[in-house]
């Protein structure tokens, strides 16, 4: 029962060559239209949300570790974490992966600040009258900031440029 579907073939897609072709532009693009949406999201919960008093602006912290996290994450290449690449750099593998630990730490600790922020304040405690938008806009932001880091980082291959 385990091969019934050995000799079932799909057709093939002529399109998809394109598309793998193509990889590295649409990673970006997708990394920084999500990358774009987070910020875009938190600005809209600010000026729609101007009081201090419904949205802290010590919540925008998050963000910008998340932004932080994002260039921490992706200005080191695969190579340099794996010891492959000829160029060790000033820090060598060692320090790519420790600077890699910390930017996921960073990123991940963004994420669940911010979850916090919405469940802590906003949800539980129901500190604006009903008004949830500022705390989902904040871990919206994270969100879309995470992954958008995450299809940057694992969404590019780097063999092309490795023959130039």
């Amino acid at each position: 029962m385990s091969g019934c579907l050995d000799y079932i073939e799909l057709p093939r897609c002529e399109g998809l060559d394109t598309v793998a072709e193509k990889r590295n532009l649409i990673a970006s693009v997708a990394a920084g239209i999500l990358f774009f949406a987070g910020w875009w999201i938190i600005i809209d919960a600010a000026a729609t949300v101007p009081s201090n008093d419904d949205f802290k602006h010590a919540y925008h912290t998050c963000g910008v570790l998340s932004t932080v996290a994002f260039f921490m994450i992706n200005a080191i290449s695969s190579a340099q974490v794996s010891g492959d690449s000829t160029e060790t750099g000033c820090i060598g593998q060692t320090g790519a992966r420790i600077w890699l630990f910390s930017g996921f730490f960073l990123a991940f600790g963004a994420l669940i600040a911010s979850c916090w922020i919405l469940f802590g304040p906003y949800v539980v405690q129901q500190c604006c009258d009903d008004n949830l938008w500022p705390g989902i806009a904040v871990f919206l932001q994270n969100t879309f900031i995470f992954f958008g880091g995450i299809v940057f980082k694992f969404g590019r291959t780097e063999e092309l440029y490795e023959e130039l």
